[in-house]
């Protein structure tokens, strides 16, 4: 019963993404364009060339993180909307090793940076905690205005102190040394940093499913009021739920810098926090399915791009296909619900 339980929500699923492509396809169409041609080329470019390929798994890093920074906090009833802050405060707070830290040791200081991103991340995530539990402050919009206050907070720093001199218009600080960077795999973009969301989807579902702890945290989610009466300490679990969260995605923001950038710039999150809240509500919270979800919102990214040289159409254009997944996506569960 648990297989076919878990294989009709997929199914459904299915369903809502291939209307999506079906109703995007009839938009193209208006638009005087051709959309077989076009969903081919995409097909051909993202999953037929080992440079689309490495640049989803480039995307998938930072969507997979914050959408378990998303999805911890939702097992005990938290929506946080925050994973875009978390990354940057981890981002700046690895920055700050990178640019202070003198150590030669890629084994020294790869590590004291990924410990900075995630205390940054789990820090800032703190703040939505404390405004929750002792002035009773809805998290969902605490963490979404913290999102703007993060960004302005880094640009204090990348238009201010730590301003390289070479950057000239564009502001960023001085590149990482050899032993701040994640080394690259093979001539792409992809680099050593993949693994760890792997390692901690794995961590995760080992955690929430197989734990005792795990299983109290579903409780919490599911009736605070009964978990009280069990003894359970709400607080306790709450706390830690949120600020884990905040730890992952801090710890994408430490990735981004030491794997792709290589610097700490304005932009370093691109609609990464967003996308990784929406790949963990697509999953519906489950840890192995946000793999599934993040790759297909990272090959739709991607995608994205040549849908602008291909066919002349604004990359922007592709996050109507992502709302369309997303709206279809949650349809047919509501439809599933409504036939109880």
């Amino acid at each position: 019963m648990r297989g076919i339980d878990f294989i009709k929500p997929v199914f459904r699923s299915l369903l809502g993404i291939v209307l999506a492509i079906v109703v995007f396809g009839i938009f193209l169409a208006t638009t005087n364009r051709n959309p077989l041609i076009i969903y081919a080329n995409l097909f051909s470019y993202t999953f037929g060339s080992s440079a689309g390929l490495s640049e989803v798994a480039v995307l998938m890093i930072p969507f997979v993180l914050t959408g378990l920074a998303a999805t911890i906090p939702a097992w005990v009833g938290l929506i946080n909307v925050g994973g875009q802050g978390q990354l940057y405060l981890g981002a700046w707070a690895a920055t700050g090793v990178a640019l202070y830290l003198k150590i030669d040791s890629i084994w020294l200081m790869l590590p004291a940076m990924a410990i900075a991103g995630s205390l940054g991340g789990a820090l800032w995530a703190a703040i939505p905690t404390f405004l929750r539990q002792w002035r009773d402050v809805n998290e969902v919009i605490s963490t979404l205005l913290l999102n703007f206050v993060a960004g302005l907070f880094v640009n204090i720093f990348v238009f201010g102190p730590w301003k390289s001199s070479g950057s000239y218009g564009y502001p960023y600080t001085p590149n990482f040394s050899a032993a701040a960077i994640l080394s690259s795999i093979g001539s792409t973009r992809l680099h050593l940093g993949f693994f760890l969301p792997l390692l901690a989807v794995t961590a995760c579902y080992l955690v929430f499913g197989r734990t005792t702890w795990g299983y109290n945290m579903r409780a919490v989610g599911g009736n605070v009021n009964a978990s009280v009466r069990r003894g359970i300490p709400v607080t306790r679990y709450i706390v830690v739920a949120m600020l884990i969260g905040g730890a992952i995605a801090g710890l994408a923001g430490m990735i981004q810098v030491a794997g792709i950038h290589r610097h700490l710039r304005p932009d370093i999150d691109v609609q990464y926090g967003t996308m990784g809240f929406l790949a963990s509500w697509l999953a519906r919270h489950d840890p192995i399915l946000l793999l599934g979800t993040a790759f297909l919102l990272s090959s739709i990214m991607v995608g994205g791009d040549l849908l602008q040289i291909s066919a002349s159409f604004p990359s922007a254009g592709i996050y109507i296909l992502i709302g369309l997944v997303f709206f279809c996506v949650l349809g047919f569960r509501r439809l599933r619900v409504g036939a109880k």
